[in-house]
Formats: structure tokens, C-alpha cells, sequence
């Protein structure tokens, strides 16, 4: 059987691509090298290129996602995105393979674009009865009080960018007088202001394919910061994640349908993650990830692991999946 050449698409304009490195590695250990030629590709804001080992990075062709190689000229059947951030999160890239028709692993242009947003995906799924924060968005340039923020969301809250990912510059505001230093910081154009909710932080990943919604099990987070920061996330010493959560059955399918729901409701494809504050037993969603992590000890192995599945069957099955519909 032919090779299926998988482009496993990484790197990205933001702050997050360091970590997208690390995912478009650990999904390359994943899938099956049998099936699959399996290829890294580093999308950078002045060159795309692919890596291959022994060798000096390649330029890829933009007008077709291709590159030459020995003298032949290598086409992908798949791109497996793994951006982190803009323009592989944010449906960017997904409308470029779109135009290419090139297949790719997660959501389209629509619910990549409004899961981005932090906002407006919340604003959205309150309106279909999912519980979220107070929140309050400030616009690039547009100015507000500490005693609007005050109003809006109380004390503490938390201040951070409303695109962007893994907590990087995200700063937990106790009172007035740290409101505007924590709004200054963030210089990359929109501003997310969410009250803070005090629980228990869990996760849960979900995907589709020809058999059916699987929604893996739950993890809980405890971060030995001050919060789930920057440095929690990435650093094992400073957190400790729990799968399955040390929750009620009960609960579990509580958020694993809503979950469902949301990948539903939103029009997702791939494997997506939902992050939630559990507060006096009920769920608050935090926000929804299309490209979660995806290192060894990434929240969405851990879970596969833990629902007795092995990540080569899974991201196996969702190539499959996609490939199917073509």
C-alpha cells in the first residue's frame, strides 16, 4: 500500500510557537509510520519550510503546498495542523487548504475563527445555556476605568489577551490599582477581562469520526501557582493533573455531554478540549481549544490513555475519517 503523505503543520506567528513545536513532535511519534509519510512542516511568518532529517529545511510551495525533493515534487494528502495560535488556530489556515482543497485535522474556517475569540465563543455558548464568566472585552486602543472593570467583573479577575493561548500573558488583578499596569502589558491588540471563579479545574477532550462522538475522560488540574499560568502548564514540578478527576460519575458525564455539545453545537472536527471551573458542582466553561497540546504528557494523550485507547488508533482513525470525505 502507497504512503499517505501527512504534513504535520506546526510553528505559527505567536508566542505559542515554541510549544507548537513541541505537539507537532509529539504527533509525529503518534501516528503510524507504516501507513503514513509522515512530514514536519514550520510555517513561519517569512518562510515555510519542511524538515527533513540529515538535510537543510526545504521551502514549500505556497501556490500548492508542495515541495521538491531528489528532483520530485511531493504533494500532501492531509495536513495535520498543530499552530498554536495565528494563522493555524484561528481559521486562517484552514480557509488556505481550503482553497488548495488539501483535507486538514481540525475545525474549519468558521469554528476555528469563534473558538479563537475567547468572547465571543463564550458569549455564544451562554446564549445556548452553558455557564461561562462575567467578562468584559476592551478593544486595541480603547479606554476604560479600573472602577469599570471593577463594575463589570468584581475582584480578583483575571487580564489577558482574548486571542491567544496558554496563559501567556495572563495576570490576575486584585484591585483597582493593578488594573491599568495589567491592561498596559497587553500590547497585542484586544483585551479579555473575566471574573475570577473559584473551584475546581478540570479538562476534557472529545473528537468524531465514522463511529461516533467519543468524549474522553475527564482531568483535574491543580496548579501549585497562583493559578493555571504560563509556567503550571509547561513545567511538571508546578502542577499536578489527575485523570481520571477526582469527580462524581455523575459529573464526569455532565461535562462530557456538554463537552459533545459544544463540538456539536460549534461544528468542530478533530479533537478538540474544553476547559472548565467546577463551582458549588456546576460547570463554567473557561474556554474551547481546536489544537490541543499534543506532547506525551499534553491533557489529551493522558486522557486517551486513560479511556484504554492508544493515540496511533485515534489519530489513525480521524485521518482515515477525513480522508473518507474527499
Amino acid at each position: 500500500m502507497k504512503k499517505r503523505n501527512i504534513a504535520v503543520v506546526f510553528g505559527g506567528y505567536s508566542s505559542e510557537n515554541v510549544v507548537s513545536r513541541h505537539s507537532a513532535q509529539g504527533i509525529a511519534s503518534f501516528l503510524d509510520a507504516e501507513r503514513y509519510a509522515i512530514y514536519l512542516v514550520d510555517i513561519e511568518r517569512d518562510r515555510w519550510t519542511v524538515e527533513l532529517d540529515g538535510e537543510s529545511p526545504i521551502d514549500i510551495d505556497r501556490s500548492d503546498f508542495s515541495f521538491v525533493y531528489g528532483g520530485e515534487k511531493i504533494l500532501f494528502d492531509l495536513a495535520y495542523i498543530t499552530i498554536h495560535g495565528d494563522p493555524g488556530e484561528n481559521g486562517i489556515l484552514q480557509g488556505y487548504f481550503d482553497m488548495l482543497g488539501i483535507p486538514y485535522s481540525c475545525c474549519g474556517v468558521f469554528a476555528a475563527a469563534l473558538t479563537f475569540n475567547k468572547f465571543v465563543c463564550n458569549r455564544f455558548l451562554s446564549q445556548l445555556g452553558f455557564h461561562v464568566a462575567k467578562a468584559l472585552r476592551i478593544g486595541a486602543g480603547e479606554e476604560v476605568t479600573p472602577q469599570q472593570v471593577a463594575d463589570a467583573v468584581g475582584f480578583p479577575c483575571f487580564i489577558k489577551p482574548n486571542q491567544g493561548g496558554s496563559s501567556f500573558g495572563t495576570t490576575k488583578v486584585k484591585n483597582l490599582d493593578e488594573v491599568l499596569p495589567a491592561i498596559a502589558a497587553e500590547d497585542d491588540g484586544e483585551v479579555l477581562v473575566e471574573s475570577f471563579l473559584s473551584g475546581t479545574e478540570v479538562s476534557c477532550g472529545c473528537y468524531k469520526t465514522q463511529s461516533g462522538m467519543t468524549a474522553l475522560p475527564v482531568t483535574e488540574v491543580i496548579s501549585k501557582n497562583e493559578f493555571f499560568d504560563y509556567e503550571a502548564k509547561y513545567t511538571a514540578s508546578r502542577v499536578e493533573e489527575i485523570t481520571p478527576a477526582r469527580i462524581s460519575d455523575a459529573l464526569t458525564r455532565e461535562i462530557q455531554e456538554l463537552t459533545a455539545r459544544i463540538y456539536d453545537s460549534i461544528g468542530c472536527k478533530g479533537i478538540i478540549r474544553a476547559d472548565y471551573i467546577i463551582v458549588d458542582g456546576t460547570p463554567y466553561l473557561l474556554e474551547v481549544n481546536t489544537t490541543p497540546g499534543m506532547t506525551v504528557t499534553s491533557f489529551i494523550p493522558q486522557q486517551v490513555h486513560a479511556a484504554g485507547l492508544d493515540m496511533k488508533s485515534v489519530l489513525t482513525e480521524l485521518i482515515e475519517t477525513e480522508l473518507s470525505h474527499r
